[in-house]
């Protein structure tokens, strides 16, 4: 089965990854780096492969992570990561997998450093929540 995605398909898996990076950055500001956070999972999102590889490496413009707090970047990127799972999933099960633990790298290379703090943790539970909704 082939992936055929729109541009507003990549914009979506683009806000979506990079956006699950940024959510753990912001949430992890108070108690640790968040420049560490989003560079860790940016670098994880830069090595993928494949279909979603060539999406994520993609520059174009567009994707617009702006949030005033938390709870604001929180309201569009968890539900981009449930719709750019469930676009996958109907075109391509193997791709979604592939974006699925594209995405949940970027989440485990930001919080490597010891133990993520409750904020963090929380995060990471609602980043694989929305992953997961489709």
């Amino acid at each position: 089965m082939s992936l055929t995605l729109t541009d507003q398909d990549k914009l979506t898996l683009r806000t979506a990854a990079y956006g699950a990076v940024s959510l753990l950055a912001a949430a992890g500001a108070a108690g640790g780096s968040p420049h560490r956070i989003a560079t860790d999972g940016s670098v994880a999102l830069a090595s993928a492969t494949g279909p979603i590889g060539h999406v994520l490496a993609d520059k174009t413009k567009g994707v617009n992570l702006n949030g005033k707090s938390v709870a604001e970047l929180a309201d569009q990127v968890l539900p981009a990561l449930t719709e750019a799972m469930g676009l996958l999933r109907k075109q391509a099960p193997a791709e979604a997998d592939n974006f699925r633990s594209t995405v949940i790298l970027a989440v485990e290379a930001a919080i490597q450093r010891g133990e993520p703090s409750p904020t963090l943790a929380d995060m990471t539970h609602k980043i694989t929540g929305a992953l997961d909704a489709a």
